[in-house]
């Protein structure tokens, strides 16, 4: 095995490697708990208009909060706040996993938890973001960035499929039971990690602004601005794509459950190789090229979908659809977070995180309610138009000369 010296990008450092190592255990635990949730609130209610009413529940605080997590981030020491934050969470999970395991959960009670999940998430989204550049610095920024979407995303492959199993042979509750134990991993890397005194602490004025001046700021640069409104449009017209897949599996390319799930796994896989490369290569391209080429084929792909009339063209198109969101993803979280002031690097970061995850209610909705009316193609079709334009009227309008200041700042 390699020196750490030796290790590529961001895994030379330590104290990213203890994060990393948490993040995919955690992340796997959470992706079951997902799964298992779901089919705990079909079997209590036998309502779909109730599951998704969950998930709405849980998503509704990050809408509600995030912003002020963006605030808090800049104000704490964040390494002892993310262990608080992430012990509350264990705390949630070994709630649910209990109530299941005695028999006593009721829908009453996991709505009840999914809002004190959603709640906990709003605040430790924004600081476990702003929290990246202190464990690489800015030189290997992107690189943690991109490695961390590659956790996220090959863990949606390997936690649902952890969790199909785990519920056939042993119960709903193991699912929630192993979440409860994955947060033990993150917890324990943030205790071994070592900074110098002063490196998670807020900067000194960083308590003394305002709510505003996140806001005053996002508004004022030219980047930030383009770039948060881009995000806001791909989260509402074109990630949205994602929640219409059993829709297209069922009524359009005449699948199952098995086509349905294959269709998940083509995302999930693509978005993977696309956190990988960017990992590996990113650093060699231009952060515009990069920016705009993923934008377009993003919203090219999404429309693709909408018109291929065979399963595996709608596979490759979804992979190539999962690769380019993450793609853009990195580049964008990387510009904000290379560009924007150290003390304002937590709200800009809440901002961030309100336009990738607070808006996904609205595009799911959005998207359901085209797809009600005129069809699921025309969805997919519509929501892919809006992010090719989008990016034509606003990713390409930060030009070399933004782009530089993250070169000079990397």
């Amino acid at each position: 095995m390699p020196s750490a010296s030796r290790l590529p990008g961001a895994l030379r450092h330590r104290n990213f490697r203890l994060f990393i190592s948490g993040q995919l255990i955690s992340l796997s635990g959470t992706w079951m708990q997902t799964v298992a949730l779901g089919w705990l609130v079909l079997q209590l209610t036998n309502s779909a208009f109730k599951v998704g009413l969950v998930a709405s529940l849980g998503s509704l605080p990050i809408l509600l909060f995030t912003l002020y997590g963006g605030v808090i981030a800049d104000r704490v020491n964040k390494r002892p706040a993310l262990v608080l934050l992430q012990s509350l969470m264990l705390l949630e999970a070994l709630t649910i996993a209990t109530l299941t395991q005695w028999g006593w959960v009721t829908v009453s009670w996991v709505m009840a938890l999914a809002v004190l999940l959603g709640t906990l998430s709003a605040f430790e989204v924004p600081i476990r973001q702003a929290f990246i550049v202190d464990m690489v610095g800015t030189d290997d920024l992107m690189n943690a960035i991109a490695l961390n979407a590659s956790a996220f995303n090959l863990t949606r492959i390997l936690g649902p499929a952890l969790a199909g199993v785990i519920i056939a042979a042993v119960g709903l509750a193991a699912c929630f039971f192993f979440n409860a134990a994955s947060y033990l991993a993150v917890i324990v890397g943030l205790l071994l990690m070592q900074f110098p005194e002063q490196a998670t602490k807020p900067e000194g004025h960083a308590s003394t602004v305002g709510f505003g001046a996140g806001l005053q700021y996002a508004k004022g640069d030219p980047g930030a601005r383009r770039l948060l409104l881009q995000t806001a449009l791909f989260s509402v017209f074109g990630f949205s794509f994602i929640p219409m897949l059993p829709v297209l599996a069922r009524d359009v390319l005449h699948s199952n459950a098995a086509g349905y799930g294959g269709l998940m796994s083509s995302v999930g896989l693509g978005a993977t190789v696309g956190g990988l490369a960017m990992a590996a290569a990113g650093h060699r391209f231009r952060r515009s090229l990069l920016l705009r080429s993923s934008g377009v084929l993003f919203g090219l792909a999404v429309i693709g979908v909408g018109l291929v009339p065979r399963y595996w063209a709608a596979a490759l198109l979804l992979a190539i659809a999962g690769c380019t969101m993450v793609l853009n993803n990195v580049v964008t979280n990387t510009f904000l977070q290379t560009t924007t002031p150290d003390y304002l690097r937590g709200r800009i970061m809440g901002y961030y995180s309100l336009m990738v995850l607070g808006m996904a209610p609205l595009g799911a909705f959005q998207a359901g309610f085209v797809s009600e009316h005129w069809g699921v193609r025309t969805a997919l079709m519509v929501g892919g138009a809006f992010c090719l334009l989008g990016t034509l009227r606003l990713g390409w309008r930060v030009g070399e000369e933004e782009m530089s200041r993250v070169r000079e700042a990397v």
